[in-house]
């Protein structure tokens, strides 16, 4: 039976989560996200899985580590502080091919910063984050809804490919409520048999090893083949974007997140003022969607970001062009959120000329030409 409910993001990903077959959750609090840890503290046991609040994040991600290990569904979530320390324990399940969910409700940085929302963890989120050649499928949500799908998807993916898959969302998502509907999901009938599990000795195999430690340089080297063959397999097989009035757009304007909803505005007022405008919502950040970009900026003058943070998904979006069309920024940042009216005076500035032209993101020596 499928039921509709209204709540606040945080809660509706640890109710997907459940529901999904989540075995067991490891996490420490941290604002903006606790409610989520707080859902899976009562929740989590009465539906028969293992909850525990451990005494830091670097230890977290290690139970996640020995859970996942051991053939479970599990998950772990904090904010950009507690992500960070994270880092080294997601690099040794990256290099151990295990599964799980990872759920970062982003807040302004760096340092301790603000638990306002914030766009800030792209890089982090989609570069490894940790040491050596690694990737996590990271998937953007851009309403409650889809926190509580990507769950669901989270899972799966993490399944399929062996590997960690980070919900990369934002304070805003993780406090706001909306409506949210949980549809019908039979875990057994999604959870994959691991073969490669640490569940002892049988009488049909020998004892299973995971580890991320290798010693002989050939060795290491045959692991980081055999992880960007499979990295392909997911760029061929798992990008996702949306495509909002793209079909006649001249201009297009690049968001994910709670960006995209401010961009879907945007394209309204822009559309009621005679301007041809669309919106590109990458929903899997890594993968990127690189191609379908590049396609669209074939018909395109000009492409706008919009990002809260100083710029980094841009140059993913220049990367996809090569060239071909200005790309411009435009971005807030420590918590602030960019408004519909702002976004557009920034693109109009820059059809008629008044805007500076950024050549190059804000963290980055800015050079100016004229239109």
């Amino acid at each position: 039976m499928t039921d509709t409910l209204l709540m606040k993001g945080n809660e509706a990903l640890a109710r997907a989560a459940i529901l999904a077959g989540c075995d067991g959750y490891f996490g420490y609090p941290i604002t903006p996200q606790s409610e989520l840890l707080e859902y899976m503290s009562r929740e989590l046991p009465r539906a028969g899985g293992v909850m525990i609040q451990a005494e830091s994040e670097l230890a977290a991600i290690n139970m996640v580590y020995g859970a996942a290990g051991a053939g479970g569904r599990v998950m772990t979530s904090s904010s950009s502080p507690g992500i960070s320390l994270m880092q080294e324990g997601l690099s040794y399940i990256a290099s151990a091919e295990l599964p799980c969910l990872v759920v970062n409700v982003n807040r302004g940085g760096p340092g301790l910063g603000t638990i306002q929302p914030a766009q800030g963890d792209y890089f982090q989120a989609t570069r490894g984050g940790g040491h050596g050649d690694y990737h996590l499928i990271v998937l953007a949500p851009a309403s409650v809804q889809e926190m509580a799908d990507f769950a669901y998807l989270g899972f799966d993916l993490a399944d399929r490919y062996r590997n960690p898959v980070m919900i990369l969302a934002d304070g805003a998502l993780g406090q706001m409520m909306e409506k949210v509907t949980f549809p019908d999901y039979d875990p057994q009938q999604h959870k994959l048999p691991k073969p490669w599990a640490t569940t002892g000795k049988t009488p049909d195999r020998e004892r299973n090893i995971i580890t991320s430690l290798h010693i002989e340089p050939e060795q290491m080297e045959r692991i980081n083949v055999n992880l960007q063959e499979k990295y392909q397999r997911i760029k061929a097989e798992e990008v996702r974007w949306e495509e909002i009035q793209t079909e006649d757009a001249e201009i297009l304007l690049v968001a994910y997140g709670l960006a995209a909803r401010i961009g879907r505005r945007v394209v309204e007022l822009a559309r009621e003022a005679g301007r041809r405008v669309g919106l590109v919502r990458p929903i899997t950040l890594y993968p990127f969607p690189y191609e379908p970009l590049a396609r669209l900026a074939g018909h395109s003058k000009l492409i706008l970001t919009v990002e809260m943070n100083t710029g980094q998904m841009v140059q993913d979006v220049r990367l996809a062009v090569e060239g071909r069309v200005p790309v411009v920024f435009h971005g807030r940042t420590g918590g602030m959120i960019p408004s519909p009216e702002e976004v557009l005076e920034q693109l109009e500035g820059q059809l008629d000329g008044s805007s500076p032209r950024q050549t190059e993101p804000a963290d980055m020596d800015l050079k100016t030409v004229k239109s």
